[in-house]
């Protein structure tokens, strides 16, 4: 029996400020592809069950657009695949935090998805021999309840969406608000058949039969973290798990991203002239195999003065955000820390202003109906409204470029 393991679809996600035609914003509209996409796979996998481990939403409130993306698609797995049970779990980011506050996943049971959202919950399928334990994010204080098997059934699988103790490397944990933490002996993987997990973006196996499936495309706040997690892993990108129970073999589906992330080769800026850091951007830009045109890019730029940055080509930058869909130029300035200054990374480094407001509102607590990741956004780009301002009087400030995005 194979079952395909999906999670993290964050439908609704939106990041920079570039439009489609049609007036959506051009990540919402890639993630929702990334799914449909995703859904054109399965069909024609055609499994035997199909689990999506949570965060089908990115907002607890997601807007109209992103329902009815995830309707159709929906509607046309249940249409293609009728005896293929579809059992769907609540993360962190569809579960409001205010009891009064419905979860909008279940609008989903109508067309025949399984939804658990309110708590753990046993499924029983004895035509397939199947009992799948559905554990859906947690409020933070709630104790995991004993985590059980149906002794009659086949195969039991557990599908949670937590945070696996140790499983999660440090660059990346605490982006966001985390599940509730739980360690690998209390799950007890070798005791199931598969475990499903959801809430790390990065395909991950914590155990030979159990997975993060990661995301389908890069929908979190340190996007660049997860890419240098993938690279340093092997990981081939974003997709979801295919895993046959009888023959405990796995396979990872990878799905190809409209726009394509580039992390530039670093520069190590100490003791260069403007005019040579030009030269070393643009060689970085157009050595690039395929060109910067119409893809997520960033450069970083390190131990570079205030002053240097101030120097640099305008115009070039100002072409490169032109044609990428989003061109960063992370510049550092030179180490030499004050005392009680604010450091982050393994190289201790001074956090910029920006990383010091992403970072604080990535962990400050917020109502159920507040978009986290809109809230970042939000901050950063009236950081980026308040440096312009300052550049208008006082001249530039150097620093971060192009905080706003690529418009």
């Amino acid at each position: 029996m194979r079952l395909v393991h999906l999670a993290d679809l964050h439908l609704g996600f939106r990041q920079y400020h570039r439009l489609t035609p049609d007036g959506i914003n051009q990540r919402e509209a890639d993630v929702a592809l990334a799914f449909q996409r995703a859904v054109d796979r399965v069909i024609e996998l055609r499994p035997d069950v199909v689990l999506i481990a949570g965060d089908v939403f990115h907002s607890v409130r997601p807007m109209n657009a992103a329902i009815i993306d995830a309707f159709v698609e929906l509607q046309r797995l249940r249409g293609a695949l009728p005896d293929a049970p579809v059992i769907m779990i609540a993360g962190n980011h569809d579960r409001p935090r205010a009891t009064e506050t419905g979860c909008i996943l279940k609008l989903f049971s109508r067309i025949g998805v399984h939804v658990v959202a309110d708590g753990p919950e046993r499924l029983g399928f004895p035509a397939l021999g199947l009992s799948v334990l559905a554990v859906p994010d947690l409020p933070l204080g709630v104790d995991l309840p004993p985590l059980t098997r149906d002794p009659d059934a086949r195969h039991n699988v557990l599908l949670m969406h937590l945070e696996v103790e140790g499983a999660i490397p440090p660059r990346l944990a605490g982006v966001e608000r985390a599940a509730v933490p739980v360690s690998r002996s209390a799950i007890d993987p070798p005791s199931w058949a598969y475990v499903a997990l959801g809430h790390y973006h990065v395909h991950h196996e914590v155990a030979p039969n159990a997975y993060y499936a990661g995301s389908l495309e890069y929908a979190s706040p340190n996007v660049w973290g997860e890419v240098i997690e993938e690279r340093a892993t092997g990981v081939p990108g974003k997709g979801f798990i295919e895993y046959d129970l009888d023959a405990k073999v796995h396979r990872f589906h990878p799905i190809e991203g409209v726009h394509r992330l580039v992390d530039l080769p670093a520069i190590a800026a100490r003791g260069m002239s403007p005019a040579e850091l030009d030269t070393a951007i643009r060689e970085r830009v157009t050595g690039y195999p395929g060109g910067i045109d119409d893809r997520i890019v960033r450069i970083v730029v390190r131990d570079v003065p205030r002053h240097v940055v101030r120097e640099l080509d305008q115009r070039m930058l100002r072409e490169y955000k032109r044609r990428a869909l989003h061109f960063h130029l992370d510049a550092r300035k030179p180490d030499g820390l004050r005392p009680g200054m604010p450091v982050g990374g393994v190289s201790g480094r001074r956090l910029t202003l920006k990383e010091m407001v992403e970072g604080y509102l990535a962990r400050r607590p917020l109502d159920a109906d507040l978009d986290r990741a809109a809230l970042v956004s939000l901050g950063v780009e009236y950081l980026a409204e308040a440096d312009a301002a300052s550049e208008q009087m006082w001249g530039p400030a150097g620093g971060d470029v192009g905080l706003g995005g690529a418009e």
